[in-house]
């Protein structure tokens, strides 16, 4: 049933999905077409999509469809993620107002060589991810110094800004504290311990091939000498991302990590002089209005996605994949597969996991699958769904900071420079097969 006025969810039915594809045709399709993806502006697809959505099932009243749509809309999950975009875009334009931005390019400047900024940059989102178990968190923090850094390394915005997701999506794949390592050793019952062993094995491989790309890549990088040395001020002003970094390693939502960040950068900001009460405020507010384009589009997704949902586009997947299903190494495809197309349509890995977990632990069971595996294969899918999605969280917010940094960058521009999901995925089927042939000559 479907919560407040008690409107049942339909059957499986493969029309449901026809608006998901409508959104790939009219956002995807256009831009290839024009050769340019800045053409179709994203909030319109996701108002294209979502008409064909409504206009879907004649026998229920546009009524009862739009209350879908709204519940949607302003779902729990979908109002937490847009609060934290808000927070990001606050702490990111107060940040950079009162100099933690320029101070800590500057710091990093000193410390990471040229040529390894690229993957001195992967690294250093993933140790923080690790730490702090959200990508959300570390892509808002990091990305305002990956956009600081491009002018003086004259390096592709997106290329920099992909190392960020990159290593961010590391971390909440690995991460103990992760939401997605809890879920998904919670439907499995498994203990974080052995799936994080499992996991080993398959992102480790990924991260190596990603640094290798990265400083393939940037081995070539110069910029001018720094001539500015680090004072007693550039380490105070460097302060707000610190602050960040310890809430997290004391276990901090990040929410309140991001909202701490963004009292400690005002308060410096005051101290130093760089800002005054009145610039503070105005500086947060601008910075919680750059968001905006970022929230319209998590808050339309989150309305397709539930009439999707409701007229049985998920029930139908489901139902198909499963058919699919023989063996052991058919199982692990199969919950790859049922995990990463769930994550599609619902731009959220850690709801991804809660609703394929409990059928890959069915699956798990029938076919006498390890559930350390699955739990990892559970995890590690939707993370690789997650870092590419261009709808999903973890994109918009990169692309919401640089925007409020004055930057415009295409989704689809960013994500042919995220060579870790993408390695990730390959990692993933690679183990999925090669554990399947090992097992099939042991028997």
């Amino acid at each position: 049933m479907n919560g407040q006025n008690l409107i049942p969810d339909r059957g499986p039915r493969f029309r449901a999905l026809i608006p998901f594809f409508v959104f790939l045709v009219f956002y995807l399709g256009i831009s290839i077409w024009k050769n340019d993806f800045y053409f179709v502006p994203m909030p319109v697809a996701f108002l294209i999509a979502s008409a064909a959505a409504l206009i879907q099932d004649r026998k229920q009243s546009l009524n009862d469809k739009i209350e879908i749509y709204a519940r949607g809309m302003g779902d729990n999950n979908i109002m937490i993620m847009c609060l934290i975009f808000i927070l990001a875009g606050a702490f990111g334009s107060i940040a950079k107002a009162m100099g933690a931005v320029d101070a800590t390019v500057l710091v990093a400047r000193h410390l990471i060589p040229e040529a390894l900024i690229l993957p001195g940059f992967f690294l250093i989102s993933c140790f923080i991810s690790l730490a702090i178990g959200t990508s959300c968190g570390t892509i808002a923090a990091l990305t305002p110094i990956a956009i600081g850094l491009i002018g003086s390394m004259q390096v592709s915005p997106a290329l920099m800004i992909g190392t960020v997701i990159g290593g961010a999506m590391f971390g909440d794949n690995m991460s103990m504290i992760s939401d997605t390592t809890i879920a998904a050793t919670r439907t499995q019952q498994v203990a974080m311990k052995d799936k994080f062993l499992m996991n080993l094995k398959i992102s480790l491989p990924a991260a190596a091939l990603t640094l290798l790309l990265y400083w393939c890549t940037g081995r070539n990088l110069s910029a001018a000498p720094v001539s500015d040395p680090i004072t007693w001020k550039t380490i105070v002003l460097v302060l707000p991302y610190i602050s960040i970094l310890a809430g997290a390693l004391i276990g901090m939502n990040v929410m309140g990590l991001l909202f701490l960040g963004s009292v400690v950068a005002m308060g410096i900001g005051i101290f130093t002089g760089n800002l005054t009460f009145a610039a503070a405020l105005k500086q947060t507010g601008a910075g919680t209005l750059g968001m905006a384009e970022t929230l319209i589009v998590a808050i339309l997704a989150g309305g397709l996605l539930a009439v999707i949902r409701h007229n049985g586009g998920i029930s139908y997947l489901l139902k198909k994949i499963q058919k699919m299903i023989s063996g052991r190494k058919g199982c692990e495809l199969g919950v790859a597969l049922l995990v990463g197309m769930i994550n599609l349509f619902t731009a959220n890995n850690t709801v991804a996991i809660v609703i394929a977990g409990p059928i890959a632990k069915v699956l798990s069971d029938k076919f006498h699958c390890d559930p350390r595996r699955i739990s990892s294969i559970l995890d590690t899918m939707s993370c690789v769904v997650q870092g590419l999605i261009p709808y999903g969280a973890q994109i918009l917010i990169a692309i919401g900071v640089a925007k409020g940094a004055g930057l415009e960058i295409a989704s689809l521009d960013l994500i042919k420079y995220l060579f870790y999901p993408m390695l990730l995925a390959l990692t993933l089927f690679v183990s999925i097969v090669f554990a399947g042939m090992v097992k099939k000559q042991s028997e």
